[in-house]
């Protein structure tokens, strides 16, 4: 008969630490992250006021009532009037509707306007941007005063 060699007895109460392998592999692949459309509509209407020739954005009803809208108290701007973003999930697609000033080439208005928006949504939403299409709905004409409704009251 031959003799082992005795184990050492393991203390139950000492706990041996097991490498654990974390998560492997691109820290992109573990999860999703989904923009709303209303996000991509505000960094556009931004990046559209931004460019010079731009008045206003929307149609001129939108704006009519944007006016009333910002003078309730507790009302807030709209930065995306005037901007309809459909997203998926790696690409946008955007509606634009602009006024510009009068004497501006519309076309270079509109060539900036999609430069600026499609640089500001890629970068900051990292979509990739489709198309952006613009409609002008009107010039803003220098005798024009601003559209803001009389106040009812004194």
């Amino acid at each position: 008969m031959t003799e082992m060699a005795a184990e050492p007895e393991k203390d139950p109460t000492v706990q041996t630490r097991k490498t654990v392998r974390r998560g492997g592999g691109d820290p992109a692949t573990r999860g999703r992250t989904t923009i709303a459309d209303g996000v991509v509509e505000k960094i556009a209407g931004l990046a559209a006021r931004d460019v010079v020739g731009v008045h206003a954005m929307g149609s001129g009803l939108a704006r009519t009532f944007g006016v009333v809208r910002d003078r309730v108290p507790g009302g807030s701007k709209s930065v995306s009037r005037g901007v309809k973003a459909e997203v998926g999930e790696v690409q946008t697609a955007l509606d634009l509707e602009i006024v510009v000033d009068y004497g501006v080439s519309i076309a270079d208005v509109a060539h900036a306007v999609r430069e600026n928006v499609i640089a500001a949504v890629e970068r900051m939403t990292g979509l990739e941007v489709v198309e952006v299409n613009i409609a002008v709905s009107d010039v803003k004409l220098p005798e024009e005063e601003e559209e803001e409704p009389e106040s009812r009251l004194q």
